[in-house]
């Protein structure tokens, strides 16, 4: 008897030892748990590979920088899982309406052909679209629920603020808020818009920027059209708005400069070349619209605009630390095991 109980104990603990060391890590395809639920091998290879793709320098990363890239990635699939669990808690994932909406927005300024051309060449399916649009979606959700619906800011906080920052709204000289349709010669280069319409050559460009010219004239929205059809890229996802520009910066271009002093208002300048930098010879074509011009002074606080903008700084500074705190909170009341994590710091601290 007592040999059995002796060999039942030490079975017992054998099986307790493998059972122990025989949890869920990197070589079954899991690399980390948040509250239990897996987040998977293929989920951060998938983006590992979208990722290189979009950036050629990385091209062949040395062993240390993929593991660092692979980590990274990880870290934010865990932020994001933790964010899911807690919109499901407060019911708030977004619907399949919802994606459908989004994704009916998404294709609106494309056909079918082009939409799934842009698809293949961002490395997505339509599934993993769905994916993660409901993911961006549902974050949104959230932080308007538990974060953007608790922030207030008052008319003293605006009046404060101005007191404390007058000088910011002191300008030094005019101030042209300016929005731009550019269309280039340079075929090779991304075109920005949302019809991924570009020009090939300069007599193509022209033919272009006329037509544009010809919609505009005939009262179509410059907004829109910059949208659809610029092709400068840090502009024309924001309907060709340039912001405010410098009198003294309008200047380095006397021409447009000269164009564009002559405006009122919502007017927009005729045709007007665009020069290299370098070479200062034409590379293509733009249209200008003067939305608003600020004369040099110091703006007062009775300026609708100065106030909006103050509202919004604000809003936008209290908004990003509340979102910082909240995430940090979701953190630590989650339970995370990093399995890659664990599998890197093994692996190369031997």
């Amino acid at each position: 008897m007592v040999k059995f109980r002796r060999n039942t104990s030490l079975l017992f603990l054998s099986s307790f030892v493998l059972l122990s060391g025989c949890h869920k890590g990197p070589q079954d395809g899991v690399v980390a748990t948040v509250n239990g639920r897996p987040i998977q091998q293929t989920e951060v290879d998938k983006v590992y590979a979208q990722q290189l793709a979009s950036n050629p320098q990385q091209q062949s990363p040395s062993p240390d920088q993929s593991d660092s890239l692979k980590l990274n990635i990880l870290k934010e699939l865990i932020g994001e899982e933790i964010v899911e669990q807690r919109a499901a808690k407060q019911n708030l994932v977004a619907s399949d309406a919802d994606v459908d909406a989004k994704i009916a927005e998404m294709k609106a300024p494309y056909t079918e052909e082009q939409f799934q051309a842009r698809l293949k060449a961002s490395n997505l399916t339509i599934d993993e679209l769905r994916r993660d649009l409901r993911r961006s979606l549902t974050q949104t959700k959230l932080l308007n629920k538990e974060i953007n619906s608790k922030i207030s800011v008052t008319d003293s906080d605006v009046t404060n603020y101005y007191n404390a920052h007058k000088a910011e709204f002191n300008l030094r000289e005019p101030q042209y808020h300016l929005a731009q349709i550019q269309v280039t010669d340079q075929g090779s280069a991304p075109s920005g818009n949302l019809q991924n319409n570009k020009a090939n050559g300069d007599e193509d460009a022209h033919k272009k920027i006329q037509a544009l010219k010809n919609r505009i004239d005939a009262g179509e929205d410059f907004g829109q059209l910059a949208a659809m059809f610029s092709e400068r890229q840090d502009t024309a996802p924001n309907q060709g708005d340039m912001g405010f520009v410098a009198e003294s910066q309008m200047k380095g271009d006397p021409a447009t400069y000269e164009a564009i002093v002559k405006l009122k208002p919502g007017e927009t300048t005729e045709i007007l070349p665009l020069l290299d930098a370098n070479t200062h010879k034409t590379a293509g074509y733009s249209i200008y619209k003067l939305i608003s011009k600020d004369a040099a002074g110091q703006r007062d606080l009775s300026d609708p605009r100065v106030q909006q903008a103050i509202r919004q700084q604000l809003h936008d500074s209290r908004s990003q630390l509340l979102t910082g705190a909240y995430y940090e909170m979701l953190h630590d009341q989650a339970k995370i095991e990093n399995y890659l994590a664990e599998k890197i710091f093994k692996d190369v601290a031997k």
